[in-house]
């Protein structure tokens, strides 16, 4: 193990750090929290720390998140760290790409820009960058490092269902859609969102033969869920045999899954960016590959 290095996380990331601090052979540590009765926290972080602190924090689910991280970066910077990396996998905030209506905060600018002045690189798999390509517009150049699990969910797919056909279901799944077909040889395709007025969005599904065809949609991330719904109903009525679902960060609110089963969808798959029952892909080795060049 290198012994200048270690990884830092909470207690929720304890399957992926431990999975993730094997493939790197470095020690794990935690960050002791205990919550005051007026929701304040008091963190404790192991002491001393080495010069490479890697810290791994999901931010699904982020805002009490957000303030840990203020709180623990400082932290572990006066306890020795001199080099402090975020691995995020599933990176918050950065659907709130523009300003919609005047005086909306475009939150993801701010986000990015918070955590690379508390970080020196954030880690993290898959942001939803729509209208901007790179996570170097919105953060210091070098500090965000995006990564991609399509590769990872279409060869998964291709193994599960040969022959399928890879659908986004809409104009931001496309770059999802496009790179995960390219990894796994499978044919895709993609549809695109219809907008009736202010409020009202429907989905206009590719114009290629579905019939008697094996459908998978992939997509970055799924919260509701709906989006997806709208797309296998529609699928299924066109005749396709089946319609599984792939994403990267499995948000699911609710009934959300059951929703998409109750819709006809067969399958849901995941990564394991975000802990969900449907976790069917590890990130580790593709977090590994480019953490190694830190430690």
């Amino acid at each position: 193990m290198n012994p200048n290095a270690v990884l830092l996380a909470f207690e929720e990331e304890a399957i992926l750090a431990d999975e993730l601090a094997q493939a790197l052979g470095l020690p794990l540590k935690f960050i002791r929290r205990h919550r005051f009765p007026d929701g304040e926290f008091r963190l404790v972080l192991p002491t001393p720390l080495p010069t490479t602190v890697l810290l791994l924090r999901g931010l699904q689910q982020p805002n009490e998140k957000l303030t840990e991280l203020m709180i623990a970066a400082p932290t572990a910077r006066d306890l020795g760290a001199q080099r402090l990396l975020l691995i995020a996998p599933y990176l918050a905030y950065m659907r709130q790409d523009m300003e919609f209506t005047p005086g909306e905060a475009v939150s993801q600018r701010h986000i990015a820009r918070l955590l690379s002045q508390f970080f020196d690189h954030v880690l993290t798999i898959d942001p939803h960058l729509h209208r901007i390509s790179h996570l170097d517009e919105v953060m210091p150049a070098g500090a965000g490092l995006a990564l991609s699990a399509a590769g990872l969910l279409g060869r998964w797919v291709a193994e599960q269902v040969p022959g399928a056909l890879l659908l986004g279901p809409d104009e931001e799944s496309g770059q999802w859609v496009r790179e995960a077909a390219q990894a796994a040889g499978l044919d895709h395709a993609i549809g695109s969102k219809v907008r009736h007025g202010d409020a009202q969005v429907s989905l206009a599904l590719p114009d290629v033969p579905v019939d008697g065809r094996a459908l998978v949609l992939l997509d970055d991330m799924a919260s509701t869920g709906r989006t997806l719904i709208g797309a296998a109903q529609g699928l299924l009525a066109r005749g396709a045999l089946t319609v599984d679902v792939a994403v990267t960060h499995a948000l699911f609110n609710g009934a959300a899954v059951a929703d998409l089963h109750a819709a006809g969808v067969r399958h849901v798959w995941s990564s394991n960016s975000v802990p969900h029952a449907s976790n069917a892909v590890s990130i580790v080795p593709l977090l590994a590959e480019t953490l190694r060049r830190f430690v």
